[in-house]
């Protein structure tokens, strides 16, 4: 049996392997209008995820662009707007409860409506910067 000092510990004490409530996304959402950005994001340790909630004001966009490695799936919390993915001319509208997978590879762009968005982000977590042995050249 593995003593509790010898387990990752999170916020007050928790282990990392722990299941718990981590943020009430409809709170946020709710919370008085600041700079677009992200609202919160996963941090624990020891995690194989990450994810973030973000808000973006009215007409605020992520531009075109293209992730070649991580598949995303986005889950629209409050607000709306339009979704941008390369294969046709017309964006798919977003509305609250929206749930998107973004493969990779595939382009993709995200445009605010008049209500601003805010959506929840999950995604397998990167791997960190490593020092590794250069390429022969």
């Amino acid at each position: 049996m593995t003593s509790r000092s010898a387990i990752d510990t999170g916020p007050a004490g928790r282990t990392a392997a722990e299941a718990r409530v981590l943020c009430d996304t409809r709170a946020l959402a709710e919370a008085p209008p600041v700079a677009g950005g992200v609202l919160w994001k996963l941090a624990e340790s020891g995690r194989q995820l990450d994810a973030n909630v973000v808000r973006l004001a009215p007409g605020d966009r992520i531009t075109a662009h293209t992730e070649q490695q991580l598949d995303v799936m986005v889950l629209v919390v409050a607000g709306g707007g339009l979704l941008g993915t390369g294969h046709t001319d017309e964006p798919e509208p977003l509305a609250e409860g929206a749930l998107v997978w973004l493969p990779h590879g595939a382009p993709r762009s995200i445009i605010a409506g008049e209500a601003g968005l805010t959506y929840v982000t999950v995604h397998q977590r990167r791997p960190g910067m490593r020092i590794g042995t250069r390429p022969d050249g």
